[in-house]
C-alpha cells in the first residue's frame, strides 16, 4: 500500500488492528526529518518520546525534560506527518498535582504541539490524572514496567516483573489504567511471560519494548534501531538495522578532508558573474 493509499490511524484503528492480530509498529523520534521518514517507511505510531534528554540532549536520566521541551519537539512530529498517530510523553511531574494542572499541560502538549494522545508513566498513582484527561476526551497511553521517571525510586534500569508480587502488582495496574480510560499501554523491560499475560487480559493494545514478542505492538528509538550515534549503548533489546552512524561519520570525515586538500568546492560547485560585469569590477579593484 502507498503512502497515498494509507489512512490516518485512530485508536479505533488501533484496538481493530489489536482484534485482528495485526502487530502494530511505532518509533520514538523527536524532528521533523525523523517523523518524515518513519512516515514513508510506513510505522503506524510515533512517540515523541522524553527519552529525548538521554537521546538528544546528552543526559543521563530523562528528568531534565522540560514541558516547554516536549512541546517543541512534539510540534516538529506532528507537523511532519498526517498518517502515523503521534503520542507525546507528559514529562516528569507534569501530571501528578492537581487535576486542573495537569489538564492544563495536556492542553499545551495537543494545542501547541499537535500531539493526538499523550503518554503518562506510572500505575494506580497516576490514575486521577488518566481519568481525568480520558474524560476531557484526550486519548491517553499508558506506561507501566520500567517507568525512566522512577529510575532513582525503582532502583535503576532494571527488568521488571520477575517475582509475582511484582507482577500481581504490574496486573493490577494494567487493568485499573484500562479502567481509567487508557487506550494503549507501553510494557517497558518486561518478562516475557508476563507481558503476554497482560496483553492477553487487556482488550487495550499493548505495545512492548525489551518486554517479548507477545505484545500487540513494538517501539524502538530512531537512533537506537539506526545505530545513530558514534558510540551508541549496548542494548539486549534493540534491533539495529542500519549503522547509520558510522556512513555519516565516514561522509563528515571525507567532507573535512576535501575542505583541507582544497578539492571542495570545486569548479562545479562555483557560480559566476558575467563576463562585462566581471571585468568591471576586477578593472574598479585594480583601478583602487
Amino acid at each position: 500500500m502507498t503512502e497515498q493509499q494509507r489512512k490516518p490511524i485512530t485508536t479505533a484503528k488501533l484496538r481493530a488492528m489489536k482484534k485482528k492480530g495485526e502487530p502494530i509498529s511505532m518509533v520514538t523520534a523527536y524532528d521533523f526529518p525523523s517523523a518524515r521518514l518513519a512516515e514513508a517507511a510506513g510505522v503506524d505510531m510515533i512517540l515523541v518520546g522524553d527519552s529525548l534528554g538521554n537521546v538528544v540532549q546528552g543526559r543521563e536520566t530523562t528528568l531534565s525534560v522540560t514541558l516547554d521541551h516536549m512541546v517543541y519537539h512534539t510540534e516538529l512530529v506532528s507537523r511532519a506527518v498526517t498518517i502515523p498517530f503521534v503520542v507525546a510523553d507528559m514529562p516528569f511531574l507534569t501530571y501528578h498535582g492537581s487535576v486542573d494542572e495537569t489538564l492544563r499541560n495536556v492542553l499545551r502538549l495537543m494545542q501547541d504541539g499537535g500531539a493526538k494522545a499523550v503518554k503518562l508513566e506510572g500505575g494506580t498513582e497516576v490514575l486521577p490524572a488518566v481519568r481525568a484527561a480520558a474524560r476531557a476526551g484526550v486519548p491517553v497511553m499508558a506506561h507501566l514496567g520500567l517507568t525512566p521517571q522512577s529510575v532513582h525510586a525503582i532502583g535503576g534500569y532494571k527488568v521488571q516483573g520477575k517475582q509475582n508480587e511484582e507482577a500481581n502488582k504490574l496486573i493490577e495496574d494494567a487493568l485499573a489504567l484500562e479502567d481509567a480510560g487508557a487506550f494503549a499501554l507501553v510494557l517497558e523491560l518486561v518478562t516475557d511471560e508476563l507481558s503476554a499475560l497482560v496483553t492477553e487480559r487487556l482488550s487495550i493494545p499493548t505495545i512492548g519494548i525489551g518486554s517479548g514478542s507477545r505484545c500487540d505492538g513494538q517501539v524502538l528509538v530512531f537512533h537506537d534501531l539506526l545505530q545513530y550515534s558514534d558510540e551508541p549503548a549496548e542494548k539486549k533489546f534493540v534491533q539495529t538495522y542500519a549503522n547509520v552512524g558510522e556512513h555519516i561519520k565516514n561522509a563528515i570525515n571525507a567532507y573535512v578532508a576535501d575542505v583541507k586538500s582544497r578539492s571542495f568546492p570545486s569548479e562545479r560547485h562555483a557560480f559566476h558573474m558575467d563576463e562585462e560585469a566581471a571585468k568591471q569590477l576586477y578593472g574598479s579593484v585594480k583601478s583602487k
